[in-house]
């Protein structure tokens, strides 16, 4: 059963990285990510061939057994083939208009803003569900992202009605800093799914929305 798009977007986001784990042992390390407390799921695979659909296939399914929400990134054919709860577009994917007229009313739309609050203004009206900015720290996955500093979060937490994530660089020893600013959600790729132990990583994150 898919998640439902009032599901709140609030928590540990995790985003996968092919690059961090042999394919055989992604939905293990996804499984435990979403055991420790991640209540979103971001599949990011930018290689070719019928792999990604079943691979995303199943953790879909995974995801909504834990009642996580499950999105796509980048792909909108892929998110609308796996019955995914939404894509996750950046600057040169899928306009947003175009994505929501393939995946329908009900789908989580996100949309990376980088450092650019008048970016994610234009996306808060064009009816995004989320706007992303990041990266927030030096990032292991995106060396060469802009920086978003704390303190635009804090403006744009003030400034948007809708809710924001923050992603770059995030891990369980500077979530807190970064929760604090009022955002909604954090994404995390290598903080958690780099980790020795994922799932002992994913619940030190999701534990401070509890705080």
């Amino acid at each position: 059963m898919r998640v439902d798009c009032r599901h709140p977007l609030q928590g540990l986001y995790a985003l996968t990285d092919s690059g961090l784990q042999r394919p055989r042992d992604l939905l293990g390390r996804v499984e435990a990510v979403l055991s420790g407390g991640a209540r979103l799921l971001q599949y990011r695979d930018k290689s070719a061939g019928p792999r990604r659909r079943q691979e995303a296939r199943r953790l879909a399914t995974l995801c909504h057994a834990h009642g996580a929400v499950f999105i796509v990134n980048d792909d909108v054919e892929l998110a609308a083939a796996v019955a995914a709860d939404g894509v996750h577009l950046g600057r040169d994917d899928l306009s947003l208009e175009a994505a929501r007229g393939r995946l329908g009313a009900r789908a989580i739309i996100g949309v990376s803003c980088y450092n650019d609050l008048a970016r994610a203004r234009s996306a808060a009206a064009g009816g995004a569900d989320y706007v992303a900015f990041g990266r927030i720290y030096p990032s292991v996955t995106k060396p060469g992202a802009v920086q978003a500093p704390l303190e635009l979060l804090r403006v744009a937490r003030g400034a948007l009605d809708l809710p924001i994530v923050a992603i770059g660089g995030i891990t369980p020893e500077n979530a807190r800093e970064v929760i604090a600013t009022g955002v909604d959600a954090v994404a995390v790729v290598n903080g958690v799914f780099g980790a020795p132990n994922p799932a002992s990583a994913a619940r030190r994150i999701a534990s401070l929305f509890d705080d």
